[in-house]
């Protein structure tokens, strides 16, 4: 399997701002000497050596995941990231399309998806609520979307209409799913090819009695290789926000710990923290793992581009 992030974000798209830019650039100009700037190779190794806050950005782009297997080819939430991955690939003749939930985020991309107006391409789309094609085509008609949209999107949709925890095959990939906490439902999913397990588990507000002795979810959750996890918020700001929906880094890695998940990436970022905020939220979580004694579990942070082999 083949992880590709697209969209990363929470909530509402997020572009840097020209104070983020200023800042990083400052941040640079701060950092160089004399002696980095003698040739082209001390310059190259000076780009390589700043932080990735300073260097690179963690995406503005709202959830969409892309899973690959083979000729498989499978989109985890249609948030603004997946009209990046429209235009960055060739459209191929069919995707299979999850959706988590039908909040704006994880949908507003796909009235800007170029593949779609393919007429030849064909889109399974798979959801657990039983209005689904009807939350899906509203966002596509007026007056959310110009009249010319829903008639030039392919006829090749096929609504799947899922069953929580129970399994099904999409060639030779095991998928299964549970619903989590957060307002309106929220459904998670894993997929199982080749003895690896990769879940995908956004928009979920964790709970203690998540990770304590219950068995709820766990053909999904249980010995994951990779799980993309909704860690939203700092821990003071998911107090504040109880019933909000989302998640602390810190709930997610005790989380991993019971269900004896493997790697963890922290994912549905908040739109208000920029690159160095969310820098500094993988570090504390790094910082929690090792203190409580879990330096074995490997913490990395979503970011667009990133490309994960499983």
């Amino acid at each position: 399997m083949k992880i590709h992030f697209w969209g990363v974000r929470g909530s509402i798209p997020t572009p840097l701002t020209p104070q983020q830019i200023q800042s990083k650039i400052l941040a640079t100009v701060q950092r160089i000497t004399v002696e980095d700037l003698k040739s082209s190779e001390t310059r190259a190794k000076f780009v390589s050596m700043l932080p990735s806050w300073i260097f690179g950005t963690t995406g503005g782009n709202t959830a969409c995941v892309e899973l690959i297997h083979n000729n498989t080819d499978i989109i985890l939430d249609a948030g603004t990231g997946l009209r990046v991955l429209g235009k960055s690939k060739k459209c191929p003749q069919k995707y299979h399309l999850f959706l988590s939930h039908f909040h704006w985020d994880h949908i507003n991309g796909f009235p800007f998806f170029d593949h779609a107006f393919n007429p030849n391409l064909e889109i399974q789309i798979y959801s657990h609520y039983k209005d689904a094609k009807t939350y899906f085509y509203n966002q596509i008609r007026e007056p959310y979307s110009p009249p010319s949209v829903a008639p030039s999107i392919t006829k090749n949709i096929v609504f799947n209409n899922l069953q929580e925890d129970k399994e099904f095959f999409i060639d030779d990939i095991k998928v299964n799913s549970h619903k989590m906490r957060h307002p309106g439902d929220s459904y998670s999913f894993s997929f199982e090819v080749n003895g690896k397990k990769f879940v995908y588990a956004t928009d979920i507000e964790l709970k203690t009695t998540d990770f304590s002795s219950k068995t709820d979810g766990q053909e999904v959750f249980k010995d994951a290789d990779v799980i993309v996890i909704d860690s939203q918020y700092t821990v003071e700001e998911v107090y504040r926000k109880e019933n909000w929906g989302h998640s602390a880094f810190c709930y997610v890695i005790d989380f991993a710990i019971f269900w004896n998940i493997k790697k963890i990436f922290l994912f549905h970022h908040e739109p208000t923290y920029d690159d160095r905020k969310l820098d500094s939220i993988l570090q504390a979580a790094r910082w929690y793992a090792q203190y409580i004694g879990h330096s074995d579990i490997q913490i990395e942070i979503a970011r667009e581009s990133l490309e994960v082999e499983l």
